[in-house]
């Protein structure tokens, strides 16, 4: 997570030798700019992603995948500031999630303390200030998404009732669970440390049966990689487990929780979220991704929607000789001089691109 957040916050660059411009702009969006530096960090940023989610790739592809989409680079990048603008104009407030993400870091990166955390990230080249305002930037934007567009995708029973009529054969499926764990480790444990360890994973097992969150108690209580998203393992099908694991989890219903199971590196707690038999699923045991999937093929088309508005509604200049993919017909295209006009320019100008020339 670290090295991710890295690729994206974008490495320091060395020193530039004096009488060297230090920064080109290449683009303005309103009181914010890009700079030759930004595009180029985000060009690696895209390289690297494609290597970590294609890393079976041959060279020659991952050329291919980066050719078609590196032109839309300096799109996302501007998309990015006039999505924070819009955000920080509305009040839209992430210090709390900051602090919880930082520590989120921390922790799947076994450091102690922020600090330790902030040290990591200076020894990886990167400036601290910069590493937390590249994640409070996607904050930003996720929230706004999630309330201005996400929020109003609307999806009715009988859009989900024809998607699923129109595609049943993706829903015969062999037998599947889809499973959760708490799992406690006994590494490195005493015989008198196990017996407090299993007494301690009853206890947590008769919370859920209680009626507490699955999800919340994993978070809390789990020492599996899986803790900080509620224990999440996946969907599984026969043979996919250990028989031990196999036999507990598939005689179970929708939220059933196994008796605490010893394997030979802890403890485990599992739930079932769901149980899907054999065949094709019935409508209610898939709506909830049929909802999913409506919902991913919506918010696309609806972001760029989104984005074309605030592209009309802001002042944008490109420099010659690069390109914004998703430029309207306002946006002016002219040189933009580093430093010219950054003072006293009012944010977000209403006046249309094109009336600058």
């Amino acid at each position: 997570m670290l090295l991710a957040l890295a690729a994206a916050a974008g490495a320091q660059q060395p020193p530039v030798p004096k009488g060297q411009v230090l920064e080109q702009i290449i683009a303005r969006v309103n009181n914010d700019i890009i700079t030759n530096d930004q595009l180029d960090q985000a060009k690696g940023a895209l390289r690297d992603e494609l290597k970590q989610n294609c890393p079976s790739c041959t060279p020659a592809q991952l050329d291919s995948q980066y050719s078609d989409q590196v032109k839309d680079v300096l799109r996302d990048l501007i998309d990015q500031s006039l999505l924070v603008q819009r955000a920080q104009d509305e009040g839209i407030n992430v210090d709390t999630d900051l602090i919880k993400q930082l520590d989120d870091i921390r922790q799947q990166n076994h450091l102690d303390t922020l600090d330790d955390l902030q040290k990591a990230v200076e020894a990886a080249g990167l400036n601290w200030e910069d590493y937390k305002d590249s994640i409070r930037k996607h904050l930003l934007t996720d929230g706004l998404i999630k309330r201005d567009v996400g929020g109003r995708i609307q999806i009715d029973h009988e859009e989900v009732l024809n998607y699923y009529n129109a595609h049943k054969d993706k829903f015969n499926r062999p037998e599947t669970v889809v499973v959760r764990e708490i799992f406690l480790s006994t590494k490195g444990k005493t015989p008198q440390q196990m017996d407090e360890l299993k007494k301690k994973a009853e206890g947590i097992r008769q919370r859920v049966l209680n009626g507490e969150d699955f999800g919340a108690l994993a978070n809390l209580f789990s020492d599996g990689s899986t803790a900080k998203q509620g224990g999440e393992l996946g969907a599984y099908q026969r043979g996919q487990l250990s028989k031990q694991l196999e036999d507990a989890v598939f005689k179970l219903d929708h939220n059933q929780v196994t008796p605490v199971i010893q394997t030979d590196q802890g403890f485990e707690v599992l739930q079932v979220e769901r149980h899907f038999q054999a065949g094709t699923q019935p409508l209610e045991a898939v709506q909830d991704e049929i909802e999913n999937q409506i919902y991913m093929q919506k918010i696309g088309p609806a972001l760029r929607d989104y984005l074309k508005t605030l592209r009309e509604q802001s002042y944008i200049k490109i420099k010659p000789g690069y390109i914004d993919t998703a430029a309207v017909a306002t946006t002016s295209i002219e040189e933009a001089q580093p430093g010219a006009g950054d003072n006293g320019k009012k944010k977000k100008a209403k006046a249309k691109a094109k009336a600058d020339g």
